[in-house]
């Protein structure tokens, strides 16, 4: 175990995306490094890449365990956590992270005796992010129904990665109940091969490559791709500009950001042909109406790609249920952002995810909807209804309220149903 380390700060000042402790991603255009905004300049790829590298230094000691001490590196899913003290808890106490198996699922507490039927997968939401592993709302959950959960949980996964664990994972310790949570920047998180090209770097975790899909919307498809850096000696190729240009010089989210990039630096027209080139190669009609609007469309097609492809990762997830005769369970997570402005202005970015959903008669708990229901029993102010359950992630009465709003959908389709309710 290390020492408790206060991550308040360092939550507080983070990017929105990193670890699952988000602002709504669909809110605000992409952080740039403002090293690199020099009105006027052309932002091309190596450009970009040259100024988010790594040191070899630091690189040594995420490997080595002396820095960074959030994660760990993992060659198939790009990292894992350590077990931790964090100083992150609500009243800035210290949560208590403690994680076992071959993967690092987090520890069962309520009736881990028990034969276990029940899987939950996504990421930091999933895994519990800022309370101790006996708050966690899969313990809630197991509390009450009188049976153990499992958290295969990851904070900063895609929906992709979880994708590719509960492949893994349900080979090793299957179930037949699947909880599988997504988070609001996940589907963004599906596209990204380096995180680090779309987030800053931060001192409590290294942003390693990761396992990811291609999309091309005109074609309706997606294109499952590897860990880009397979063997920790590969890590090194991000101190390298050669090197990662090598490897990342055609990737999709770099393009996008390189656009959003000359956008911001007013040269409207290298960042519109940046737009044209990603239009063009990934299928998408859009229409842009002048230089201001470029980086507002980059952005929606961003969005766009995103939401696509968890539109077909469920699809996968779902003809793997299908062939092993499993049932899953989606749950919608949110940033209490994204609940405060969807309570105020009744507007959300995914929409299509929920239509989709309905279409195809899939089992899910929308919880912006169960949030917008609970906030109507009381009166309170919106700021004040949000800090009762978040501190970032959910506080331990948000993992409460979370388990009690998964509760009835769980139970519907348990068969036969838990203890308490047969």
């Amino acid at each position: 175990m290390t020492l408790p380390i206060n991550r308040r700060l360092f939550i507080k000042k983070s990017s929105k995306i990193t670890l699952g402790i988000c602002t709504a991603f669909h809110m605000y255009l992409p952080v740039v490094p403002d090293e690199i905004v020099q009105k006027n300049e052309i932002i091309d790829e190596r450009k970009y890449l040259n100024e988010i590298l790594y040191t070899q230094q630091e690189v040594d000691a995420w490997l080595a365990g002396k820095a960074f001490p959030f994660s760990k590196y993992h060659s198939e899913f790009g990292w894992l956590l350590n077990n931790a003290f964090f100083k992150d808890g609500i009243d800035n106490s210290i949560s208590a992270y403690t994680y076992e198996g071959e993967d690092g699922e987090r520890i069962l507490s309520n009736y881990s005796e028990k034969l276990c039927r029940i899987n939950t997968y996504g990421d930091s939401f999933t895994q519990c992010h800022q309370v101790s592993d006996h708050e966690t709302w899969q313990e809630v959950l197991a509390a009450h129904i009188q049976e153990p959960i499992r958290n295969f949980g990851i904070g900063g996964w895609s929906v992709y990665q979880a994708y590719l664990r509960m492949l893994k994972e349900e080979k090793r310790k299957p179930a037949k109940y699947i909880i599988f949570n997504i988070y609001e920047d996940d589907h963004k998180r599906n596209l990204d091969a380096w995180r680090n090209i779309r987030v800053r770097k931060h001192p409590q975790h290294i942003e390693a490559p990761l396992p990811h899909v291609k999309v091309n919307l005109k074609e309706n498809n997606i294109i499952e791709c590897k860990n880009p850096c397979p063997t920790p000696e590969s890590l090194y190729n991000l101190c390298d500009l050669d090197e990662a240009y090598k490897i990342f010089k055609d990737d999709f989210v770099l393009k996008i950001m390189v656009a959003h990039k000359n956008s911001k630096m007013k040269n409207t027209n290298q960042s519109y042909s940046n737009l044209m080139e990603l239009i063009k190669t990934h299928g998408i009609i859009t229409n842009i109406d002048n230089s201001e609007t470029i980086s507002e469309k980059t952005e929606s097609f961003h969005t766009k790609a995103a939401i696509f492809s968890t539109k077909k990762i469920i699809e996968k997830i779902e003809e793997y249920a299908k062939q092993h005769n499993k049932k899953v369970l989606y749950v919608l997570s949110f940033s209490g952002k994204s609940i405060a402005k969807y309570i105020n202005e009744k507007t959300r970015f995914d929409n299509e995810i929920i239509d989709f959903m309905r279409r195809i008669n899939l089992f899910y708990v929308d919880l912006m909807e169960e949030h917008t229901k609970d906030f109507l029993q009381y009166r309170l102010d919106i700021k004040d209804y949000i800090n009762k359950y978040f501190i970032g992630h959910y506080n331990p009465r948000g993992n409460f309220f979370c388990a009690y709003a998964i509760k009835d959908k769980m139970i519907e389709i348990l068969d036969p149903k838990p203890f308490p309710y047969r």
